[in-house]
């Protein structure tokens, strides 16, 4: 068999990125849906998830090891591998009685795999295409994430909702909907293990360790020298402090019943919100976003779009104060919030961007993006515990207080005020 160095990027980049997408939204999103159908405590579910951003933090720690050993290919192909057996675990034991400790520790296996699998495929990518068809494709590989996503906690959770409904038994229709995706990960493992080229700058490295960690950690040194660096951490912490714990608890209001304060939806009705019309004004959202900072720069729209992750968060006072049951009214609420959500997310990225500019700015955009993960987690980890003991109602008022620290921090943030005109920037 031929091992070809080049091949057409069509044949590989949307898959790699469909397959990167995809462990990322079931561990982070869909698992979140899963536990609340098996009735698991929202104080639990919040916790416990939380937990697994864990490696997408500490994921800077061990990119070394991507680049010292073996290649970036064969680092995909394994991981590919454990994630479909990640997948297979949960789904073997959804039915377990002890099926919450089983599944969070396939979960974990899934979530450092996963990160890992991010390491290595965006490492590829660089090495396997030249610059120009890297620009080309970046826009294909972004939309093939998010392709994941629509098919991750869209359509795979309306089809989980269906065997809900149709089977009476939500722990086999979990366990089905495991087996499915396992499967599509074994066609993932045996098509790029046929299809992914094979560059000659994908050679297995030689490097000098000592030599190598030095300066690896020399990046570290220089990234907590900067200027105003206390402040720049602080915001990329608080930024999101509101979005962190509406994440955990939104899908679970919308399942719980009307006596817990829900709104009582079922799981493919929730699957369909967040997986077509939220999907829909995310990415509205986002490319609104990335046009207005290129018109006028990150500075001028910074409090806007500050705004604009915060405020719609509104809606969710709103639906926990009516306990509407109009589907219509449900969608365009949660629409607003999305939209809302991708625009000032935009801005957040650039800015990790902006902080990452020079020498060393891949090790530097790897520990901001550390810090935006565990911005996420820690606020993540206690807002099941406070809508446990406040409900609803003041729960989502106390999220949209906890957003004003965000914008007495951005006041004080470094930013140049050209930073973002007539620049492209394109994030998976």
């Amino acid at each position: 068999m031929i091992k070809k160095q080049k091949r057409n990027p069509w044949l590989w980049v949307p898959s790699l990125y469909v397959a990167e997408g995809l462990p990322y939204v079931m561990v982070m999103t869909v698992s979140v849906i899963m536990y609340k159908r098996l009735d698991i405590s929202n104080t639990d579910i919040a916790l416990y998830t939380s937990w697994l951003y864990l490696p997408w933090i500490i994921k800077p720690l061990w990119s070394p090891v991507v680049d010292l050993l073996k290649t970036k290919r064969s680092w995909i192909l394994l991981m590919q591998f454990l994630i479909g057996a990640g997948l297979a675990g949960v789904a073997f034991t959804v039915p377990a009685d002890n099926f919450f400790k089983y599944t969070l520790a396939f979960f974990w296996l899934m979530a450092f795999s996963s990160a890992t699998h991010d390491i290595a495929a965006d490492g590829f990518y660089m090495i396997a295409l030249d610059d120009h068809q890297q620009a080309w494709f970046v826009g294909v590989r972004t939309l093939a994430y998010r392709l994941a996503f629509i098919g991750g906690q869209g359509l795979l959770v309306i089809y989980a909702g269906h065997l809900e409904e149709t089977t009476g038994n939500i722990p086999y229709a979990w366990m089905i909907t495991f087996f499915i995706l396992a499967g599509l990960f074994l066609v993932f493992f045996i098509y790029h293990l046929f299809i992914l080229p094979r560059p000659k700058q994908d050679a297995e490295r030689k490097e000098d360790f000592k030599k190598f960690f030095a300066d690896y950690f020399k990046t570290f040194v220089i990234f907590f020298k900067r200027d105003k660096i206390l402040i720049i951490i602080g915001f990329i912490l608080l930024y999101r402090l509101g979005e962190g714990q509406i994440s955990k608890l939104a899908t679970p209001f919308l399942l719980d019943g009307y006596d817990k304060g829900g709104l009582a939806l079922s799981t493919s009705e929730v699957g369909f919100i967040y997986g077509t019309i939220g999907w829909i004004a995310l990415a509205l959202g986002g490319i609104l976003g990335g046009f207005a900072v290129a018109k006028q720069g990150l500075k001028f729209w910074i409090w806007w779009m500050l705004i604009a992750i915060n405020l719609p968060d509104v809606v969710y006072i709103f639906l926990a104060y009516t306990q509407t049951s109009n589907l219509y009214l449900i969608n365009a609420c949660i629409a607003i919030e999305q939209f809302g959500y991708g625009f000032g997310f935009a801005a957040f990225l650039l800015y990790l961007i902006y902080i990452s500019e020079g020498k060393f700015k891949t090790t530097h955009y790897a520990i901001a993006t550390a810090f935006m993960a565990l911005g996420n987690m820690i606020p993540g980890m206690i807002s099941g515990w406070l809508e446990d003991t406040v409900g609803y109602k003041l729960f989502f008022i106390l999220v949209l207080i906890s957003t004003i620290p965000s914008f007495v921090i951005t006041k004080f943030i470094p930013l140049d005020a050209e930073f973002g005109k007539k620049k492209e920037t394109a994030n998976v």
